[in-house]
């Protein structure tokens, strides 16, 4: 599809553009295509206070409803409360491990569709199409799903006789689901792959009206075996931000990071495993971060026997460590990963400088692992020596085969001006989805700065698929009570009108 084709509304201004195709703009391409939910009539829910406040209004769709009155009193692991709200509803209980049918029943109503498009780099499901390899998911598979097709299911029909534990899907998995289920749901129309937005800003509307969204970029063609790049532009009422945050990796800015050696992605590690340059008798692998993708990296390097120095620097029982915050039973591989953080910590009195080619002995319950908590990188050196110091000053140089810094990523919203930072929080400071998200309404999830850009997914802090389809929901409701006061505003101009001519004759 054409992007620079959609001339078939009015002035040319497209409702809604969405800009990202992962799950987050699924799930909003969904909701927009006129799949509406309601209280199913055999629907309970396990929240007596929510189930009676659903039954006051059981005619009405959930985008027709007051979402704040419902969200009042509900609790979870999200800090967004439709985010929250919209959880319970689709996943009741599930944080206790209970895999509890939804009260909600889902209807095709097309009649109510607004139009739009979504954007994307690549294929549907965004990130995750980069996310090749044989690691789980965090997510239990029925987290991972969006509304109307479970994943688990399709998993499970794809699969043949593998079972994975606690129900977790793998990464390839996942992209296959999302890409399926833009075609099942009969999205497809609404997609446009391929395409880079370069530019977002506010213009005046041609014929008079309030100002758009002018979205510009660059869409990828391929025409007799060769690519091109053509530019676009499109007009929209309303934008949706949903690009997520795995386009630029964050970096550590001390000496000797761009040096071969030393990488910014896990992939980097699995190439090599996969190549053979990385066995258990290479030296060790240098792995820095205590998040999950830290942790995955670990464990891969773990099952291939291949040994691992591990720097970062909270200590292992700060609350805010991602592993102090995840239930045992349902992340055995991560509390695993967290032991071997624990237990298998540099000693007392390691010397400060460690000598060429006499590595720390990898040994304890976990060997060929040691951790070194409360330490800060200092510098890469060329011949593969990464110079570590701790919190009293102390240093200790380690040889190592490979560097992986793994310490986050930041969106690229570089369409914006100022990369968007006066989007933020904290307008004084460059968006970071942890530290830095967008200021929106938590209701509507619309930019407190920019009326008509909406904001959804990782860029207002919700990285659990779970969590981020809240977003969409609170976006399209407020989508459709605009589009129902404007229409109620459209029928009293006509009846004013009716009453002057009547008064005239």
């Amino acid at each position: 599809m054409d992007p620079n084709g959609q001339e078939t509304f009015p002035g040319g201004v497209l409702p809604v553009v969405v800009i990202g195709n992962g799950p987050s703009g699924i799930c909003m391409s969904y909701l927009l295509s006129g799949y509406m939910p309601y209280l199913s009539p055999e629907g309970t829910h396990p929240n007596a206070i929510l189930q009676a406040k659903l039954e006051q209004n059981p005619h009405l769709s959930l985008l027709e409803q007051d979402l704040e009155y419902l969200c009042e009193g509900l609790e979870g692991r999200s800090s967004n409360p439709v985010a929250v709200l919209f959880d319970s509803l689709l996943l009741p209980d599930s944080d206790f491990g209970l895999d509890s049918p939804s009260p909600l029943l889902w209807r095709y109503q097309p009649e109510r569709a607004t139009p739009h498009l979504v954007l994307g780099r690549g294929l549907p499901g965004g990130a995750w199409h980069a996310m090749e390899g044989s690691m789980l998911t965090l997510s239990l598979a029925r987290w991972m799903e969006l509304p109307g097709l479970k994943l688990k299911d399709w998993v499970r029909d794809k699969r043949s006789s593998r079972n994975v534990r606690n129900d977790r899907a793998t990464p390839a998995e996942v992209a296959s689901y999302y890409q399926y289920y833009v075609t099942q749901m009969g999205l497809q129309k609404n997609f446009i792959s391929g395409t880079v937005v370069t530019s977002l800003c506010r213009v005046p509307r041609k014929d008079g009206g309030a100002p758009v969204w002018m979205v510009q970029g660059l869409q990828r063609l391929s025409e007799q075996g060769e690519e091109t790049e053509c530019p676009f532009s499109l007009q929209a009422e309303n934008v949706v931000l949903a690009t997520g945050t795995h386009d630029v990796p964050a970096r550590l800015g001390v000496d000797g990071e761009d040096l071969p050696f030393v990488h910014h992605s896990f992939w980097e590690m699995e190439s090599a495993l996969m190549k053979g340059n990385l066995d258990r008798n290479s030296d060790p692998v240098f792995v820095v971060g205590a998040g999950l993708t830290a942790a995955d990296t670990i464990l891969v390097a773990h099952h291939h026997s291949v040994n691992v120095y591990h720097a970062f620097r909270r200590s292992v029982t700060d609350p805010d460590l991602i592993f102090n915050q995840l239930p045992k039973v349902l992340y055995p591989e991560y509390h695993k990963v967290h032991q071997m953080m624990t237990q298998q910590q540099c000693w007392q009195g390691m010397p400060v400088t460690h000598p060429e080619n006499a590595p720390l002995p990898f040994s304890g319950s976990y060997p060929g692992y040691v951790s070194f908590p409360k330490h800060h990188v200092v510098a890469f050196k060329p011949d593969k020596k990464c110079v570590l110091e701790n919190a009293e000053g102390q240093q200790t140089i380690l040889p190592v085969s490979m560097a992986l810094v793994l310490i986050g990523a930041y969106p690229n919203l570089s369409f914006l001006p100022d990369d968007g930072q006066h989007l933020g929080l904290c307008p004084q400071d460059p968006i970071s989805c942890r530290r830095n998200p967008l200021h929106v309404n938590p209701y509507t999830y619309e930019s407190v700065r920019e009326p008509g850009l909406y904001v959804m997914g990782p860029l207002v802090g919700e990285n659990f698929v779970r969590f981020l389809k809240g977003g969409a929901l609170a976006i399209a409701s407020d989508l459709a009570r605009r589009q129902r006061n404007a229409d109620q505003s459209t029928d009293g101009d006509k009846e004013d009108t009716h009453i002057a001519l009547a008064c005239d004759s």
